[in-house]
């Protein structure tokens, strides 16, 4: 729904509310999350948004950087390889919440919850009997082509009956401000670290205006994980969870310290495992214990050198037969890449279709496969309105933004396409919602645009979606790129309750 159709009734703001927007220029065609387009706050958000406009600019600017700091002495941090002025970066976190109403929230959460039932029920026939593309509902060559599809996992069924136990599915608010999937992540996503931390700084910058908003609390993600990895466990009875880390130079690897602290498991790397008569077993000073779950950050090729990568340094040997007897739950189960090709995306609804026999909740982005010949060629055509990605690439890398393209990049891009068309993917460059997000260099808010990624966890006995999510902000002013790596941030994301 547009704001011209939605606008609330116009209200009488505080003067210091006046004082704090003071200036704020709307983003052309883009929805604002927490203002109307006449400046007002949108319903469900006046409340705590006068509450926190009680502030001036200098106190933002002061509880800015008093986070930035507590940030600094928590060593809340990510990696980016690329930088020549080192890889340990402190992760950029604004201050001002973005919101989201009860209303909202509840269409979302049920469109993620049959979104991933489905996503999960096609990993099980894919890798089983294949109906969906025994009977054409999907072409087959698109799905086995998928460098995600691991002909090893097929006919195996993992124990407990998940594969996808964590699920992060990016969303992104249209001109309309109608929600949309972007991508799904479904192997190791990453990110609700942050989330966390971005509450605890939110909740210390804004106290009076979290308690007005009356948030969903998040702080329950470590719990509601760890009693998901246990209910797969093959061990019923006290199962011993570990969390599998590449190591300290993983861009993740702070996450991984985070959630293997906070539940309370062990936080072990390759070398600490070994398997012995196909289970699993922890180095400790008492003498080997067995292990039964294992949440591994660890990509499918690197997992086990006898099965995928033999060069892996970063895997347990004989890890992969362990968990095809059932002996160990490995959560995200391998294989769960050819779920989150982006050139299965499109196919999602037809699956929820399929399998569910329900229509889609959530809508997705219009995308043009560069496997079919019609749509290559109107890729090749149009690509200077269109945004090209990578159908096996992350982190926004592998990317062409066509409106922002030159014309020598435009050409690399139609000469790859034409080589690999599977590879290729194209959409339409959405306008992202964006959030008022303050600008230090101007002492003052502006309209920075922002995507959500919430956080779905599934055990055997159903599925638990964290409210909210890592909500990435676009720092840098005109960009449409949120990822950490390419100078983007986060925000709190506070889910209402009424």
């Amino acid at each position: 729904m547009s704001d011209a159709a939605s606008r609330p009734t116009p209200v009488e703001l505080p003067p210091s509310a006046a004082r704090l927007f003071h200036g704020y220029r709307f983003l052309e065609n883009t929805y604002d999350e927490l203002l109307a387009s006449d400046g007002v706050p949108r319903p469900a958000f006046r409340q705590a948004i006068e509450v926190l406009s009680r502030k001036s600019a200098e106190e933002v600017r002061r509880c800015q950087a008093l986070v930035d700091r507590a940030l600094l002495s928590r060593g809340v941090t990510f990696s980016v390889y690329s930088d020549n002025r080192g890889t340990e970066k402190i992760f950029p976190f604004d201050v001002l919440p973005r919101m989201v109403s009860a209303q909202d929230w509840s269409r979302i959460r049920a469109g993620l919850e049959q979104r991933v039932r489905a996503l999960e029920m096609f990993l099980d026939d894919v890798y089983g009997d294949g109906r969906i593309l025994a009977e054409k509902r999907i072409p087959a060559n698109v799905v086995l082509a998928s460098s995600g599809y691991l002909p090893q996992v097929r006919e195996i069924r993992p124990h407990g009956g998940v594969r996808l136990h964590v699920a992060g599915i990016d969303l992104i608010r249209d001109s309309d401000g109608i929600w949309r999937v972007l991508e799904d992540n479904l192997r190791t996503p990453s990110g609700v670290s942050y989330v966390l931390e971005n509450r605890v700084m939110a909740k210390r910058a804004f106290p009076a205006a979290f308690d007005r908003a009356r948030v969903y609390p998040v702080d329950v993600y470590p719990a509601r994980l760890g009693d998901a990895l246990r209910s797969v466990s093959p061990e019923p009875d006290d199962p011993t969870v570990v969390l599998l880390t590449p190591g300290p130079y993983n861009s993740a690897f702070f996450e991984h310290s985070f959630l293997a602290r906070t539940m309370g498991i062990d936080l072990v790397q390759a070398s600490d495992l070994f398997v012995d008569d196909e289970r699993v077993w922890l180095k400790t000073t008492r003498g080997p214990a067995p292990v039964h779950v294992i949440y591994r950050r660890t990509d499918d090729a690197f997992l086990d050198p006898e099965v995928f990568r033999p060069d892996s340094m970063l895997g347990v040997r004989g890890l992969f037969r362990a968990w095809r007897k059932g002996n160990v739950a490995l959560a995200n189960a391998p294989g769960n890449g050819i779920a989150d090709d982006k050139a299965i995306y499109p196919y999602v609804p037809e699956m929820i279709r399929f399998y569910l026999c329900e229509e889609p909740i959530l809508e997705q982005v219009p995308t043009y496969l560069c496997a079919r010949d019609e749509d290559c060629s109107f890729v090749i055509d149009h690509l200077q309105q269109l945004v090209v990605k990578v159908v096996d690439e992350a982190g926004g890398y592998g990317m062409l933004m066509g409106p922002q393209s030159t014309a020598e990049l435009r050409s690399e891009f139609r000469r790859r396409i034409l080589a690999d068309p599977r590879r290729y993917i194209a959409q339409p460059r959405m306008e992202l919602s964006s959030c008022p997000t303050w600008d230090g260099e101007r002492g003052c808010f502006a309209p920075r645009r922002v995507d959500l990624r919430p956080y779905i966890v599934s055990s055997r006995t159903g599925q638990w979606v964290l409210p909210g999510g890592l909500t990435r902000v676009a720092l840098v002013e005109g960009s449409y790129v949120v990822n950490s790596s390419q100078g983007g941030g986060s925000k709190d994301t506070w889910v209402l309750k009424s």
